[in-house]
């Protein structure tokens, strides 16, 4: 049974045994998940018309510890089932340009502080060291994820040899991993809601017995399902935008933490890349130019 009809499962269980008041708590939930999973507890007992009392009362009769418990696991099966429609009217509480503004922001910091509570030391350090030893290294993403993967291959390829970016179209993709072997490293990056050709990628690229590495929302992502490591990112919005801020963070550190290891090789690449920018101009240098 899938986590979305686990939850369903358990409120429709515990239907008969729930106070009146909580069986509209659960009657509604049923009805508008996708609005009640971004609802406080006041939000949705209002909504209701019920106290707040009632709503954590109804998520302890669930057996969670408390309604921030229950709200995580409704986010967590809205996940991949938002349409971009759906994503839209959850928009409706922007009500004002400086109201956007703080709810955003406030939105990236929690995923910011997420991403870190929860990231996995050991499995950080295992992909740190599968990018600085693998013989070649394919970047896959497509959509939204797409700016993450330029990001990526942007920086790898400063720093090392044999990194392709294949996040252009899904053929592109498939005639570039054609030759992946075991001594090759895939790094899928996708979130919700999540493409089915880079899964697609990942499962192939496994299937030839290269190493895989899932940049992702949550271990029970479709693309961990054929990863060697998976290091997760949180991007929730209540929006149509997916938030790309901590995913685009912990990127950050991999790419610096690749950076340290391969501290030699890369002050060489820098030195001789300061060089060809000063050459060619790539660089504005306005007290050069003023002269």
């Amino acid at each position: 049974m899938s986590e979305n009809q686990d939850l369903m499962k358990k409120i429709q269980l515990s239907f008969q045994r729930l106070s009146k008041g909580q069986k509209m708590i659960a009657q509604y939930i049923m009805d508008n998940y996708d609005k009640a999973a971004f609802m406080t507890a006041a939000k949705l007992g209002e909504k209701v018309g019920v106290s707040e009392s009632t709503v954590v009362r109804f998520a302890n009769v669930l057996d969670f510890e408390g309604y921030p418990q229950l709200q995580s696991e409704l986010q967590e099966m809205i996940r991949t089932r938002l349409t971009t429609v759906q994503r839209i009217e959850m928009s409706a509480d922007y009500s004002s340009e400086e109201n956007t503004l703080k709810k955003v922001l406030k939105a990236d910091i929690d995923n910011l502080r997420i991403t870190m509570d929860s990231i996995d030391y050991k499995v950080f350090e295992a992909s740190v060291k599968s990018i600085t030893e693998a013989k070649h290294i394919y970047i896959v993403a497509l959509r939204s994820s797409t700016t993450l993967a330029d990001f990526l291959g942007f920086y790898l390829n400063l720093i090392r040899d044999n990194v392709y970016i294949t996040s252009r179209s899904i053929s592109d993709t498939f005639e570039m991993l054609f030759r992946v072997d075991k001594d090759d490293l895939v790094i899928g990056i996708g979130f919700p809601r999540y493409s089915s050709k880079t899964i697609e990628a990942l499962h192939y690229a496994k299937s030839q017995g290269a190493k895989v590495l899932a940049i992702t929302d949550s271990i029970l992502s479709p693309l961990a399902a054929n990863s060697d490591f998976t290091l997760t990112a949180k991007s929730n919005m209540e929006s149509f935008v997916d938030s790309l801020v901590a995913p685009l963070s912990l990127l950050n550190a991999l790419i610096v933490a690749v950076g340290i290891k391969e501290k030699n090789k890369v002050a060489s690449s820098f030195a001789k890349l300061e060089e060809i920018w000063e050459q060619y101009n790539v660089y504005s240098n306005k007290e050069k130019n003023s002269k």
